[in-house]
């Protein structure tokens, strides 16, 4: 049986939420707007950036959703450029991963980051070699729609009922119980446990070491 599990990255794997939010900052002071509150960027991290900036300008017109996204994405990178952008693992994920990975698990990761974004981020955590399939906003529709999970179940050659999807936002979870895996919510990231809940998550996971059991169990 090939088992595959699909982590999200932002919120799951690694803290990002202070590069999020300053990138998305600068991105509507340059478009001449008030950027959002901080805990409204938070609730909108895992969507494309596109589906972002239609969540937090629901009135605004398709073309500034587009224009704020390509802000974002310089302000993102200049950031980068100058040194400021820190994504630090999670405390125990990287353990983990190497322990799932051992047993035979199969790893993905499913993420409203770009190709080069993910790839930066892994690269620099030295996991990238630990999976086996990387879906990306770049050639997806945003999540929760489930593109991003059947073409990593394609590749790992998985069936989703040997799949579970991992995450810490409720659009983690709507996508794969949309693709028919299991899914596990994980506290440590921009969404409430009672959000995911609601959002039908079938674990909760209060630590890292719940989550090791809860995957060393599944059957």
């Amino acid at each position: 049986m090939t088992k595959l599990a699909i982590f999200d990255c932002d919120g799951t794997l690694v803290d990002s939420q202070a590069n999020i939010c300053m990138a998305m900052e600068h991105a509507f002071e340059e478009a001449g707007l008030t950027p959002p509150m901080r805990h409204e960027t938070r609730r909108v991290v895992g969507l494309s950036l596109v589906e972002s900036m239609r969540m937090l300008l629901p009135e605004a017109a398709d073309d500034l959703h587009h224009d704020l996204a390509e802000k974002y994405r310089a302000a993102f990178w200049a950031l980068r450029s100058n040194g400021l952008v820190d994504e630090p693992l999670y405390d125990g994920i990287a353990a983990l991963l190497s322990s799932l990975d051992e047993s035979g698990w199969m790893l993905g990761v499913a993420t409203g980051k770009s190709d080069r974004g993910l790839t930066r981020c892994l690269d620099h955590h030295a996991l990238r070699p630990l999976f086996v399939t990387l879906q990306t906003a770049d050639r997806h529709p945003s999540k929760p729609h489930p593109s991003m999970v059947y073409q990593a179940l394609a590749e790992a050659g998985a069936d989703a009922a040997n799949a579970v999807v991992i995450g810490d936002t409720v659009y983690d979870i709507h996508m794969g119980r949309a693709a028919g895996t299991r899914t596990v919510g994980v506290n440590w990231g921009y969404h409430s446990v009672a959000d995911l809940r609601e959002a039908g998550a079938d674990y909760i996971a209060e630590s890292m070491d719940e989550l090791q059991i809860y995957l060393e169990n599944f059957a």
